[in-house]
């Protein structure tokens, strides 16, 4: 469920992998996955727009290799030597296949590190649109992701490629931090300190805003189960 708090061992038992790179398209054929940062000391410029609907999300460096230049001076790579695509290859091809409307949007789903130890699961979105552009040192991948509604059963989340749904809003990283720090990490109910959950507490469905931290709470699972979309 979007919003929920979760441990990296969490994040690779739920995808049945290893997460060891920041893009992972279409795991095991079926979604891809994504992991961001909007933090301040993040190595790639990811961006939350459109008050939470539209994410902006940066394309990935060669990997470091003994003898060559930074990265981070070097042209994001598209391809390999051997022909081969990238990560940032396919998830390019498939945003233009979509555009070029061969295809359905690919679903990925975005895990976003909130603090060391501490992600936020950002739910499911729709890949729509992608391009590079020159960030003043070298040309990099950008990639367009809209977020949609979320899946309550996860086994169904590949019907949502070719259909488009109702856009979701996901609680900027900001408020996110703001609202870790007033509650202490901990359920505002009951304190437990796992299974936490950012909530709602006037639902979005019922005109509840994600951009004011007043709305904003720490339920743990239970409490959060318990409220559902009741407003309180």
């Amino acid at each position: 469920m979007r919003g929920n708090i979760i441990s990296y061992l969490e994040m690779c038992q739920k995808e049945g992998t290893s997460l060891q790179k920041g893009m992972n398209f279409r795991l095991k054929g079926k979604h891809s996955v994504i992991l961001m940062s909007v933090r301040p000391n993040a190595p790639y410029k990811d961006e939350v727009k459109e008050d939470g609907a539209v994410l902006i999300y940066e394309g990935h460096d060669q990997p470091k290799i003994k003898g060559v230049a930074d990265p981070k001076f070097l042209n994001q790579p598209g391809g390999r030597g051997n022909g081969s695509l990238t990560e940032n290859g396919k998830f390019h091809n498939a945003a233009q296949d979509f555009k070029a409307g061969k295809k359905g949007p690919d679903i990925v789903r975005v895990y976003e590190k909130i603090k060391a130890g501490i992600w936020s699961d950002n739910g499911y979105f729709h890949l729509v649109d992608s391009w590079t552009e020159h960030d003043g040192n070298r040309n990099v991948f950008k990639f367009k992701l809209i977020a949609i509604e979320d899946v309550e059963d996860e086994s169904m989340a590949e019907d949502l490629r070719d259909r488009f749904v109702e856009r979701s809003r996901i609680i900027p990283t900001s408020i996110k931090l703001e609202v870790w720090a007033r509650d202490g990490g901990r359920c505002v109910t009951c304190g437990a300190a796992d299974e936490l959950h950012f909530d709602h507490i006037v639902p979005f469905s019922k005109g509840g805003t994600s951009l004011k931290v007043e709305n904003i709470q720490l339920l743990c699972a239970r409490h959060n189960l318990e409220k559902s979309a009741k407003i309180q």
